[in-house]
């Protein structure tokens, strides 16, 4: 996959565009962790492609391009295109979400109790939560990012943020 259809797409002669620096900045992550969820070559090309063109309607809300705010939902979205994949390639098959906080990092607290709490929840559960309040994307953005219905969004949240007050409340932390 090369940028020239992106570029098409987004870019204007000169400096590089918001998306080409996206691209040339985690273009090498995004391809590892399809491919370690995928195994194929083509089909993590075809899932940071899928990545790519499902940012572009997003760009104008990504502010500094380095960020672990960034990193975290560039990630988030080729895991979730990955899925997709994955679920297409048999769709009879029950695809199981691996859980793993690998890639992913919960945005730092104080005593870093928030942190480990958002760690260890689904990864459903925490790639929405990410995608709502640390990147600020609006319930209607996530459903279309992540294909899931308006509805299936505020579910998501909602079981999130009382796993959340749960896992808060049994460390003793007081809301």
């Amino acid at each position: 996959m090369g940028m020239t259809v992106f570029h098409s797409m987004t870019g204007s002669p000169g400096e590089p565009s918001k998306l080409e620096q996206l691209y040339s900045t985690y273009i090498d992550l995004m391809y590892r962790i399809a491919y370690r969820r995928l195994g194929s070559r083509q089909d993590a090309e075809d899932a940071v492609h899928q990545a790519f063109l499902s940012v572009i309607p997003h760009l104008s809300k990504i502010g500094d391009l380095h960020s672990p705010k960034t990193r975290s939902y560039l990630v988030i979205i080729v895991e979730r295109k990955s899925v997709d994949i994955l679920r297409q390639r048999d769709k009879h098959a029950h695809v199981e979400l691996i859980e793993e906080a690998a890639e992913v990092e919960a945005p730092p607290a104080g005593d870093g109790s928030l942190a480990s709490a958002i760690a260890r929840l689904p990864e459903h559960q925490r790639h929405v939560l990410l995608l709502r309040y640390d990147n600020g994307f609006s319930v209607r953005e996530i459903g279309k990012m992540l294909g899931i219905t308006d509805s299936g969004v505020r579910k998501i949240l909602n079981r999130a943020k009382k796993a959340l007050e749960k896992a808060l409340a049994e460390e003793g932390v007081e809301l």
